[in-house]
């Protein structure tokens, strides 16, 4: 049997999870428990909409259980506080520019469990975020994606 990936996480993004499925196991569970037994009270439940929300609700709760605990299973948390300082590493922010189109970008370099590119974090396994691990500020990297090459400099970085 093949070995799992590791879910590459920091300390926040640990927390962030646990935190998550503590909510979901103690309060979001005990909430829709008491959707379901309201729906139940009303009656006939072939055509009880009520009914059908809250046990497609219950599903996505366990769905989502199921795969935190399943992340948690396999999990390497990254102790920013160890890495190289020099270049760009797991957790830093990093400005940078595209060389053609002179927009600028500023993301969180995160493992593929954290990053969510609407809330400004990209992983370090997408094409960006791969050439960016070891790089540093001033360096212009090539990056090769599913639409082309785009070339970037990287304005500057920080640490979380």
């Amino acid at each position: 049997m093949a070995e799992e990936k590791k879910n590459i996480l920091t300390y926040e993004g640990l927390k962030k999870l646990e935190d998550e499925l503590a909510d979901l196991k103690v309060n979001r569970r005990r909430e829709v428990a008491q959707k379901i037994k309201e729906a139940r009270e009303q009656g006939d439940l072939s055509e009880n909409a009520e009914y059908d929300a809250a046990k497609d609700e219950q599903r996505d709760i366990e769905a989502r259980i199921e795969e935190i605990e399943k992340i948690l299973k396999n999990v390497e948390v990254i102790d920013e506080d160890n890495l190289d300082t020099e270049t760009i590493q797991f957790g830093c922010t990093v400005h940078f520019e595209d060389m053609d189109t002179q927009e600028e970008f500023t993301y969180k370099l995160s493992g593929s469990t954290e990053s969510n590119i609407l809330e400004g974090s990209i992983s370090n396994e997408s094409p960006v975020g791969a050439k960016l691990v070891g790089s540093k500020a001033g360096q212009v990297i090539t990056v090769d994606a599913p639409n082309g090459k785009f070339n970037y400099k990287i304005l500057d970085f920080t640490r979380a």
